[in-house]
């Protein structure tokens, strides 16, 4: 059947998509609080459109989700009516965003990230799943354009400015690495074929975020601790009013329908 997973993967197959569509939803909150607050009015806008699209992300990734866990959750269901413990996005996707640089760290991860393992994905026998990563790597791929514009502008101007992209560096590296963890789950869905595992991807993600950092005059960190848990549901103090947020709506209109 077209877009079906195969035999006895399907569960598995369903939190991983429920992991990377966190991922997506989590990020696209954060950059939407920048909206009315970003340092120029084109970049009120930029950001804007790539939590859109972020969003967008987001929605078919729950969606389908939802399909292959049997439970029939939508995307509203996800985005809505978890407790912040359900919530499997990664660490690094929900951390404060800080100062502009700040931002532009974290999305320098992870679109060079999201790019190569949304690009693995075009290549899965779930047909739908495959159609998704292709069209999320072209998208993923202009977010990426934009961090490694940033991170050379910050990088290569002022004192203050190339201070403050390093000190966002530090802040953000120590999460890098639970993008590429591979548990259980993730094995056997590789060595099924569903889909890859992201910690192969790893040496050409830190490849080419080297050259970005080297064009821009900054040194890739080298943090002394890395953070994990997030996939597990163990979150950052500052998750839970993230996820408040999100669902205030919902929460002042249970039930409600616009």
């Amino acid at each position: 059947m077209p877009g079906a997973a195969p035999a006895g993967s399907a569960a598995d197959l369903a939190l991983h998509l429920q992991r990377l569509g966190d991922d997506a939803l989590v990020l696209g909150q954060r950059l939407c609080q920048w909206i009315t607050r970003a340092p120029t009015l084109d970049e009120d806008l930029a950001l804007s459109n790539i939590a859109l699209d972020l969003v967008g992300h987001a929605r078919t990734l729950l969606t389908h989700a939802g399909r292959l866990d049997g439970t029939g959750r939508t995307e509203d269901d996800f985005a809505y009516g978890r407790p912040d413990r359900e919530f499997t996005n990664t660490l690094l996707t929900e951390l404060p965003n800080g100062d502009f640089a700040t931002t532009v760290a974290r999305q320098l991860a992870y679109t060079h990230y999201a790019v190569l393992y949304y690009e693995q994905l075009t290549h899965c026998p779930d047909t739908e799943l495959a159609a998704f990563g292709a069209r999320a790597a072209k998208e993923v791929a202009f977010h990426r354009l934009h961090a490694d514009r940033w991170t050379v502008t910050l990088g290569r101007g002022t004192e203050e400015s190339a201070r403050r992209m390093r000190h966002g560096l530090e802040r953000v590296w120590p999460y890098t690495g639970e993008l590429f963890e591979e548990d259980e789950v993730l094995r056997r869905l590789s060595a099924s074929g569903t889909v890859p595992s992201p910690a192969p991807l790893r040496e050409t993600w830190l490849h080419r975020v080297t050259g970005v950092l080297t064009e821009a005059g900054l040194a890739v960190p080298a943090p002394t601790w890395s953070a994990r848990g997030g996939r597990s549901g163990l979150h950052t103090e500052e998750f839970g009013p993230l996820v408040a947020e999100l669902q205030s709506v919902r929460r002042q209109f249970p039930g409600g329908t616009w």
